[in-house]
């Protein structure tokens, strides 16, 4: 399997022929999943003690198993949090994956390791944060709310009254699911402010006051968000970081979705407190161009994530040892084993520049704009709130919650747009609406003129 042959190398160029293709392709289909028994019936058998061959396998994959996938960097995929990803960056993923860098110890990955904290640098200087604050790439914003809340809460059980408590959290219900799910892996207890609208101090000062003597006593965090996945949402951090200082509490923001837009001069001050913070989640897949996977978590005092995090054993001794000191990304997260995910990043910044980030970045809120205005002039839809960031949630006008699921249905089916419902809540009760978020700055008026007329 590890050896150079006539075979090896044919494979090698039809798969780099496949990846110049899809790279320099200004279009493609938006692909569409297939049941597990369907893909069976195509493919058959492909896992056997002798091989199918790598010829037969890379044409199942082309002629069955792409086309059940959906690109998230199609132009009309506007579900969930979409991404975009450069073609500097794409073709550096695969640079740093033909790479073989293993890159949780300077030692080993001193090349990569440095290139990644380049790119870093770029994002620490967007948030404002102090001199000292840095971070490391994570796989993604679980991974990297689930680091900053295991720093949060190691740092609080430093002082001995606090060592036999469960820690309490406060986030708000607009929150992204991951500071729920993280919070159970943690072994903490979340409370919710019940509102998917701004999160404010004075929210936050209400639902402190009314926590019993026991509950006060095992708060030591508060997260805040810097662009709700559902709405794009920038809670009112500046005053959250008042209240967070004054109470003597952890202050993590969770951008990763609205992390990039810190780079766009139209919405930057929709973030001014951020700067305050004692963590920060940014995910560089998502608004900052770069492939799956790469999350990023910054720290206002590295060292704290260090004491939290640094993995101890005799054969890891030798990565600390004075010969191999540099910066071990793998000290600050969760995870010991990690590729080099910064390097696409890095590549791409330093290829293109960061003002054309700001330049594409731009362009997603110039595109939220101009679909809440073509929302506001049809007749049959209306916008639900007015749009924020690059979210804007609408509703057709009496649809019920099973004909938003089969539009997107529909529309898949087609190979036309990706476009999902949501839910929003609405007083008492949860209001099922559309959503667009956009991401890809080739996503065009057409496309969204296209989607709503298609709802008609």
């Amino acid at each position: 399997m590890h050896k150079i042959d006539l075979n090896l190398i044919e494979m090698t160029l039809d798969i780099m022929k496949y990846a110049i293709g899809r790279i320099s392709a200004t279009e493609h289909p938006i692909g569409k999943p297939k049941k597990e028994e369907e893909l069976k019936s195509l493919v058959g058998e492909t896992i056997t003690a002798k091989g199918i061959g790598g010829e037969y396998a890379f044409n199942l994959w082309k002629d069955h198993l792409a086309t059940a996938n959906v690109p998230v960097d199609h132009p009309r995929n506007l579900a969930f949090v979409p991404a975009s990803p450069t073609k500097a960056a794409i073709m550096f993923d695969l640079v740093t994956s033909a790479s073989s860098i293993h890159g949780a110890y300077w030692m080993e990955g001193a090349g990569g390791i440095f290139c990644e904290n380049e790119a870093m640098k770029w994002i620490v200087s967007l948030t404002g944060m102090p001199e000292g604050s840095f971070g490391v790439f994570t796989s993604g914003g679980t991974a990297a709310n689930l680091s900053a809340i295991v720093t949060a809460r190691e740092h609080w059980r430093e002082n001995p009254k606090f060592q036999n408590e469960k820690g309490l959290i406060i986030t708000s219900i607009g929150a992204h699911s991951s500071i729920k799910a993280m919070a159970k892996v943690g072994d903490v207890d979340i409370l919710l402010v019940d509102s998917e609208e701004r999160l404010t101090g004075e929210d936050l000062k209400l639902k402190i006051q009314n926590l019993t003597d026991h509950e006060r006593k095992r708060l030591f965090a508060v997260v805040a968000t810097a662009g709700t996945t559902n709405a794009g949402i920038i809670d009112d951090l500046e005053d959250i970081a008042s209240v967070c200082e004054q109470e003597n509490l952890w202050f993590h923001v969770d951008a990763a979705y609205g992390g990039g837009a810190l780079v766009a001069d139209s919405v930057r001050h929709l973030f001014n407190g951020i700067e305050k913070a004692d963590s920060v989640t940014i995910d560089p897949h998502k608004w900052m161009f770069s492939p799956y996977d790469c999350g990023a978590v910054i720290y206002k005092e590295p060292e704290l994530a260090k004491n939290a995090h640094s993995q101890q054993g005799s054969y890891l001794d030798i990565f600390k040892d004075e010969g191999a000191h540099g910066f071990n990304p793998t000290d600050y997260q969760i995870q010991l084993t990690r590729r080099v995910r910064g390097l696409p990043l890095w590549f791409s910044l330093a290829t293109h520049g960061t003002d054309r980030y700001r330049e594409a970045v731009e362009r997603g809120i110039q595109l939220v704009q101009i679909a809440g205005r073509m929302i506001t002039a049809h007749p049959d839809l209306e916008l639900v709130r007015e749009p924020s960031l690059s979210c804007v949630l609408y509703r057709r006008k009496g649809w019920q919650p099973e004909d938003y699921t089969e539009w997107t249905y529909e529309n898949h089916r087609k190979g036309f747009a990706l476009v999902t419902p949501t839910k929003w809540k609405n007083g008492d009760h949860f209001e099922t609406v559309s959503r667009f978020c956009f991401i890809n700055p080739d996503t065009t008026e057409k496309d969204i003129e296209m989607i709503l007329e298609s709802m008609v």
